[in-house]
């Protein structure tokens, strides 16, 4: 291996890793803030991939301009999903059975909803102009769209750390995630918090929609194949740690495109394989806290 094909491979699997740790953030998000686990969030991101389709295809939208509205759409979607059907079961004995089975009938609803609107053969979505093309570097060739994403991706991580660690929202939503009861108290509207929250976590979700559909095929049930991936890194980084998704996303992404560069027809089980060896060897997640066993 030369190390032209070792770096092209690093960018392949950096970019995996960004898409990845986009929707798995805002999964942790939701889970780390509200203690919800929300099997739905891959149903977002399938929706923000069909709202950017829509956006510029039907009305010729800038593309960069369509991924932001199909993330707030996606957001809006989620509050009201928060607002109208979630609110309503917290608190309650049998609160986690209920959010499951809340959120993936979420998946069934939001699934049919789209071939009713969309249909059911699959939609692609050209890349934006500028960034159809790639950068040649000797022998080295890295697509322009790439390293968009993973520009994206990176601005995500600083925002979102500024956000959670130096504005007053974000010691709010922290503080919310300690205790919910005590913050009511002092004044804090809990409810709003964890509606926007959710909205937040949607948004993220419906923008790496629209940021992988010229990537990938837009298809109806693509959510539930992004899910399955955002929870192995979820379960990777620690259940809610924020920054261990982010490691987690890394590892996971840059140990599938060697996969694939290798062993292609044996890739998809990779992802399996790590994340079976870490919940035998550390199964609260390789960055979860270490926490002391009472015996």
């Amino acid at each position: 291996m030369d190390i032209s094909f070792l770096i092209v491979q690093f960018i392949s699997g950096l970019t995996m890793a960004t898409l990845l740790f986009l929707v798995a953030s805002g999964l942790t998000l939701i889970f780390g803030v509200g203690g919800v686990f929300n099997f739905a969030h891959g149903s977002f991101y399938m929706l923000g991939a069909y709202l950017a389709y829509t956006f510029v295809a039907g009305t010729h939208l800038n593309f960069w301009v369509a991924v932001l509205a199909a993330a707030v759409g996606a957001g809006i979607l989620g509050m009201l999903a928060e607002s109208l059907f979630l609110r309503r079961i917290y608190g309650r004995a049998e609160e986690e059975g209920f959010q499951i089975l809340l959120t993936y009938s979420f998946i069934l609803i939001i699934d049919d909803l789209v071939k009713l609107v969309w249909g059911t053969e699959y939609k692609s979505l050209s890349r934006p102009a500028g960034f159809g093309g790639s950068l040649i570097w000797g022998d080295i060739t890295l697509p322009t769209y790439n390293l968009a994403i993973i520009g994206v991706g990176l601005l995500v991580v600083v925002g979102a750390w500024l956000v959670l660690s130096r504005t007053r929202p974000g010691r709010i939503a922290r503080a919310t995630a300690l205790d919910r009861e005590t913050m009511g108290m002092l004044g804090v509207n809990v409810p709003l918090t964890m509606t926007v929250v959710f909205g937040i976590a949607t948004a993220l979700g419906g923008l790496t929609g629209a940021l992988a559909a010229p990537l990938r095929s837009v298809t109806p049930g693509a959510g539930i194949e992004v899910i399955i991936d955002a929870l192995i890194v979820v379960v990777l980084g620690g259940m809610g740690n924020f920054w261990g998704a982010w490691l987690a996303a890394l590892l996971l992404g840059e140990v599938n495109a060697v996969a694939v560069a290798t062993v292609p027809e044996w890739a998809s089980l990779f992802s399996y394989l790590v994340m079976v060896v870490t919940l035998i060897f550390k199964p609260e997640g390789l960055f979860a806290p270490r926490q002391v066993r009472k015996v």
